[in-house]
């Protein structure tokens, strides 16, 4: 069977790990040494050029870590794949691989705060021009970078009010005019959504999120061109935001039921999106799934399912937000996502802690918005958690 004929879920198991497999070993070991010995001369020069397959210094690449990036690479359809050791790092590295001084970058005014942070606090000082756009409004995309730019930079769904952008016609507008299209699907994940398939040039995830999957180990991932990834690759080579072996370990053991765990926590995101919908105190709910959102077609174009991630505002804003988390038992309160615990959190701990109110007001997110990160739990007991905790704050507010 040919790769483009393997199920996804299979994919998730078995992808990228047969070539490290060791004493006939079932699971890809973690390789720790920093070096590896050569006896023969010609054969260590050819390893150090690339002319040949190897590792020499664990800086450069390690076994554990190729594993892991060929897992990646296969589930998104890419013939390279280039890991780091963070998410960030996959962000940043990436945008310092293709852009110099005089450049400029056309992106959305909705992106992570550490990646908003880039845009708005670091290339600018690099004299790089930064144009970000209203997310969802496609012309208003197209008109900048019709002005041209080198980067077109977009995260889809967006952390934490999961907006959306339509890939494809993004993608051909990127492409028509000469841009490189860059896309975070760290919230679409491989499972529900590929946008190299979509004409993107460049995929990054966090790996640290819906790839691990446990909260145990940071990482991150760029897959795409084998040119364009060995670009970033030799970028980070000697800069040095390696993957550590053990977390590229963690990640692949995670990946093995990613598929699973994603099916379960789009059904709980969207059950759980639906009964917030009825809830009085809340005034508004952002889910891709549901058929109020404003991008709702393009999701299902573009998405097999619409994710584990949604946000609420409440009524009463940090106060209320103040009273009601602390009230739920069946949830961490904390900034990671992606995991098999549900977690929950407002935008200005989490996704945009590094922002001021007044930035996090001009990117649309309200003090009072709580960003979930559903796990694979039964979802009647988020439910009732909710519930009881909303009893609480309704009581307090008397709505």
């Amino acid at each position: 069977m040919t790769n483009s004929e393997i199920k996804v879920g299979t994919k998730a198991v078995w992808a990228g790990e047969k070539d490290y497999l060791v004493h006939g070993a079932t699971q890809v070991p973690i390789v720790v040494s920093v070096a590896y010995n050569y006896d023969d001369m010609d054969e260590w020069y050819d390893v150090a050029i690339g002319k040949k397959k190897g590792h020499i210094y664990g800086r450069n690449t390690n076994p554990t870590v190729q594993a892991f990036e060929d897992k990646v690479k296969i589930l998104e359809s890419a013939e390279a794949a280039t890991s780091f050791s963070t998410g960030m790092a996959a962000i940043s590295n990436t945008l310092s691989t293709f852009l110099v001084p005089g450049d400029r970058i056309v992106s959305i005014k909705d992106t992570y705060g550490g990646t908003n942070k880039i845009f708005t606090e670091f290339l600018p000082r690099q004299q790089i021009d930064v144009a970000l756009c209203e997310t969802g409004n496609h012309e208003h995309i197209q008109a900048e970078v019709e002005k041209g730019c080198k980067i077109l930079y977009l995260e889809t769904p967006t952390n934490p009010t999961v907006k959306i952008t339509d890939i494809e016609r993004m993608a051909k507008v990127g492409r028509d005019a000469g841009a490189l299209v860059i896309v975070d699907n760290t919230f679409g994940t491989p499972i529900n959504q590929n946008p190299l398939l979509l004409g993107a040039d460049l995929v990054i995830h966090s790996a640290t999120k819906f790839l691990g999957g446990h909260a145990d180990a940071l990482g991150g991932v760029v897959c795409g061109e084998k040119e364009l990834v060995e670009k970033i690759y030799h970028f980070r080579e000697i800069n040095g935001a390696t993957m550590d072996p053990m977390a590229a370990y963690l990640i692949l053991r995670g990946m093995k039921t990613l598929h699973l765990r994603v099916k379960q926590q789009c059904e709980n995101a969207l059950t759980l999106a639906k009964y917030l919908q009825e809830k009085e105190i809340v005034e508004g709910v952002y889910y891709p799934g549901l058929e109020t959102h404003p991008n709702h077609e393009i999701a299902k174009k573009q998405m097999k399912n619409f994710g584990g991630m949604l946000s609420f505002a409440v009524k009463g804003g940090v106060d209320t937000v103040r009273d009601l988390l602390p009230k739920l038992k069946f949830a961490h309160r904390a900034a990671n996502l992606g995991a098999v615990e549900t977690t929950v959190g407002p935008a200005r701990t989490t996704s945009h802690v590094e922002c001021t109110p007044e930035e996090r007001a001009a990117m649309g997110i309200p003090e009072g918005l709580i960003r979930i990160s559903c796990g694979i739990e039964d979802i009647e007991d988020i439910i009732a958690d909710f519930e009881q905790a909303f009893a609480h704050v309704e009581n307090v507010l008397k709505v």
